[in-house]
């Protein structure tokens, strides 16, 4: 037997995620924006599989790339060994995500954190970095916009449905 609740769930989280894709690829081809990755990836990040506390949880992981990114970011200037600032930069955003009561995003602060610290050979470390933080917190922002649409109850429903009866045409 079929469940048709998960299947609808499970369609509507594979076309949430295509939207995004089509979004930050429109987008990026409109801006002229080559380094799309990590938009992308924050983006699928903040999408949720599960659109009962799908806004919530937009909203929590956007907390926490926020942690991440911020973490990674300020330990970038503190010391040039990249293995020891990437391992305590790690260390102390699952102790914010923790004190911060975001233990469910952690891994995705995670991931924000290292997008942040990561760079090409032979590039700028502060022009990367920024820019990619703009990059992470471009993508949640797009997530949130995508889970907003999918799970607004004005998008929910026809226009039919919205409308009193007696706006209705008659009815």
């Amino acid at each position: 037997m079929v469940d048709k609740q998960r299947v609808k769930r499970l369609l509507l989280y594979a076309t949430k995620c295509v939207t995004g894709v089509l979004v930050v690829l429109g987008l990026s081809w409109a801006l002229d924006y080559k380094d799309v990755i990590w938009v992308l990836i924050s983006v699928m990040l903040v999408l949720s599989p599960d659109g009962s506390d799908a806004l919530t949880l937009a909203m929590t992981r956007i907390k926490a790339n926020i942690v991440g990114a911020t973490s990674g970011f300020l330990l970038l200037s503190l010391h040039p060994n990249m293995v020891l600032m990437m391992c305590v930069a790690v260390f102390i955003t699952v102790i914010l995500c923790n004190v911060l009561n975001l233990e469910a995003a952690t891994r995705t602060s995670l991931a924000a954190t290292i997008i942040v610290m990561t760079h090409e050979a032979g590039q700028h470390l502060w022009d990367t970095a920024v820019a990619r933080v703009i990059s992470v917190l471009t993508g949640c922002l797009l997530g949130l916009l995508i889970t907003f649409v999918y799970h607004n109850k004005y998008t929910k429903h026809t226009v039919e449905s919205l409308l009193p009866k007696s706006d209705r045409g008659g009815e």
